[in-house]
């Protein structure tokens, strides 16, 4: 293994966004679990509340509308897809995705910290000439790097927005990864994945890349778990926090 972590023919280093690099999936669970909550209120007053195993299985790594898609098909309910400039109150696809997107913005809003491991793993990476990207479903990504001040770090960015207009196919399928390697002018094996969700964990295993890095935010009983998930889905090395990486190539 070189010096963080990574085995010697690695290039460059694919890092997902919200839970990798920032605190922002506990933001994205938060509005998730108060979209969902409201709908499934307005609609059946008795069913059980979002939770965080809804947000690991249905939502994590996902893009917003296929997460709309496949949490509300768990619960036994279709929507129509409706179209992407729906009113927050519409009863589709898009108005659910729309209706989670505004929470959101409202709570990056208070801010967006990086984790600490995260930023001295990219300090790390680019100190040793490492091309650094950044492959996210949420379309928010451009707002969450420079809230965060990481944009600097990042030489390509694949996120939501990159990913409809392309037409690529979300995680778990690798499209986005790869759009983001060809982007930096490496092969996939070549290229280390960084995630946190089990969908992207299966995108870098399928994509062919180089070294899979799973990274558990999970916490308590769900910790283990998790651990377990990321490793069955094809994670090389499961850690934490990325400054262990650091420890393993020191």
């Amino acid at each position: 293994m070189g010096m963080i972590g990574l085995p010697d023919a690695v290039t460059a280093c694919l890092f997902d966004l919200d839970g990798v690099l920032t605190s922002t999936a506990t933001v994205h669970m938060r509005a998730w679990k108060q979209t969902f909550d409201e709908f499934l209120n307005e609609h059946d007053p008795g069913a059980a509340p979002f939770g965080e195993r809804d947000y690991v299985t249905y939502v994590d790594g996902r893009s917003r509308l296929d997460g709309v898609r496949a949490f509300l098909a768990s619960r036994g309910i279709e929507l129509p897809e409706g179209a992407e400039n729906d009113d927050v109150d519409a009863e589709t696809v898009h108005g659910v995705g729309n209706r989670k997107n505004r929470l959101l913005l409202r709570l990056i809003a208070d801010g967006v910290t990086p984790y600490p491991g995260s930023v001295r793993y990219l300090d790390a990476a680019r100190r040793h000439g490492l091309a650094i990207g950044v492959v996210t479903s949420s379309a928010n990504g451009a707002t969450v790097l420079s809230a965060a001040g990481l944009s600097d770090y990042v030489r390509a960015r694949v996120d939501g927005i990159v990913i409809r207009d392309r037409g690529l196919r979300g995680k778990p399928a690798p499209d986005s990864f790869l759009a983001c390697a060809a982007e930096l002018g490496v092969r996939p094996s070549s290229a280390a994945v960084f995630e946190d969700a089990q969908a992207g964990v299966r995108a870098g295993r399928d994509g062919g890349f180089g070294y899979v890095v799973g990274v558990n935010r999970a916490e308590g009983d769900a910790h283990a778990d998790q651990e377990k998930a990321l490793r069955e889905q094809g994670a090389d090395i499961v850690v934490d926090d990325l400054a262990e990486l650091l420890e393993e190539g020191a």
